[in-house]
């Protein structure tokens, strides 16, 4: 919305509309001091309960001033924007944050922040209460209209999130490169096979835009839109959670069947191998492969990614692995009925992973696809890792909105020997 500096200058010249608010910043010293923190969330929650709209900060609203951010405050700013959107608004609301350049009446450029707010698909409530957009200024909205926006929100969430239209993508912002192994031998224009596959879907205003599933399987960063579509890894000494005792870490970025690969790849790196010589060498990995690939899958095909911000998190320790997936479970699954049914949160997310090749480097995994959808995953992971180590893997749902898994460590076929390395 207003995507070039002439458009956001017109605007500007216009004034603020229905789409459109402006805000100068003022600081004393280094702390923001105006606007306060309360009435952007306000600002901010009446456009998502309303409709898209544009908050761009640096520009003052009566007189239309471009007066810019200094350039070694726009962090702090943006900080404060993040900060309202997460811990002033609730449900967290969602923004585009993005830093521009416009001239002021004597033609020297100065630093704005331009806020875009998508339409939500939820009903958001503010410090001031909720708000709705009304021409060039927000009011409260009267019982009677918010019971009927609760209804009408709550019927377009029956879409699934992952084929929602992900604000400010475009065609552009997918690979070629990885948009191309999902369109098959159709003789039709590629934009329009994608639209079938559910990678691109048209928003409320019938722009193409990638959806959440197409961003993940088809976007080289798709945490740039997603900020939690990611994976946190970190190996720690000994068997507790402990920064000073930290000997690896990663932020494992990129599409999601890349993510599974690299996590792969820090699992071989950092786990031990127990190895005797005597008759002939015996090796025993502290975990398996084919248990540590049929879960990170899981995670990354199963997790709910409209958590806003929130990460799968693998944790490796001596005698232990954590993996936490966000989103609590689906269809009336339960921990105990986990190795019994078979159900996906994210349909397309998982037909498509289900059609992409496992690379031969990534382990012993003994699967030719990453999904291949007959429910056989949990109960891999139950047997083989209880098979190695003597103890089942034990799911836990965390108050209802994350699963953590915990896979124990195998002993050492002869205790009187110590790992002779680490996996390659």
């Amino acid at each position: 919305m207003f995507d070039t500096k002439a458009e956001l200058l017109e605007k500007i010249r216009l004034g603020e509309d229905s789409a459109f608010e402006m805000k100068a910043v003022h600081f004393r010293g280094t702390k923001i001091v105006g606007p306060g923190r309360d009435e952007l969330a306000d600002e901010i929650a009446a456009f998502a309960n309303t409709h898209a709209g544009v908050l761009l900060l640096g520009v003052e609203d009566k007189t239309r001033r471009i007066e810019g951010i200094p350039a070694d405050r726009l962090d702090a700013v943006e900080g404060l924007v993040r900060e309202i959107l997460h811990d002033s608004i609730e449900p967290p609301a969602h923004a585009i944050i993005l830093r521009l350049e416009l001239p002021d009446s004597d033609g020297n450029l100065r630093a704005v922040l331009k806020v875009e707010v998508p339409n939500s698909a939820f009903v958001h409530r503010s410090p001031g209460g909720y708000y709705m957009r009304s021409g060039s200024s927000k009011r409260l909205m009267a019982p009677d209209l918010l019971s009927r926006l609760f209804q009408e929100r709550s019927r377009s969430r029956w879409i699934r999130f992952e084929e929602s239209p992900v604000p400010g993508t475009t065609f552009a912002d997918l690979s070629e490169s990885l948009w191309r192994r999902f369109l098959g031998r159709s003789l039709e224009p590629p934009e329009r096979i994608l639209e079938k596959r559910g990678i691109l879907v048209h928003d409320d205003a019938g722009v193409v835009r990638a959806s959440v599933a197409g961003l993940l399987m088809a976007s080289p960063s798709p945490e740039k839109f997603l900020p939690g579509a990611l994976i946190e890894a970190v190996r720690y000494r000994g068997t507790a959670r402990d920064g000073d005792r930290q000997l690896d870490a990663q932020t494992i970025r990129g599409p999601a069947d890349e993510q599974i690969r690299q996590g792969m790849a820090f699992l071989r790196r950092n786990q031990s191998v127990a190895a005797r010589k005597i008759p002939y060498r015996i090796e025993t990995p502290q975990f398996s492969e084919r248990v540590v690939f049929e879960a990170l899958v899981n995670a990354v095909a199963h997790r709910d990614y409209s958590v806003h911000a929130s990460k799968i998190r693998l944790f490796m320790f001596d005698d232990r692995l954590e993996l936490y997936s966000p989103g609590g479970l689906v269809n009336s699954l339960t921990v105990e009925s986990l190795p019994l049914r078979q159900a996906t949160r994210n349909e397309i997310l998982t037909r498509l992973l289900s059609e992409c090749p496992v690379p031969d480097t990534i382990g012993h995994v003994q699967r030719t696809f990453y999904l291949e959808k007959r429910g056989e995953g949990v109960p891999i992971i139950l047997e083989d890792s209880e098979a190695l180590s003597g103890r089942r893997p034990e799911y836990l749902l965390i108050d209802a909105v994350e699963l953590r898994l915990t896979i124990f460590s195998a002993k050492p076929p002869f205790p009187e020997e110590e790992p002779q390395g680490k996996g390659t």
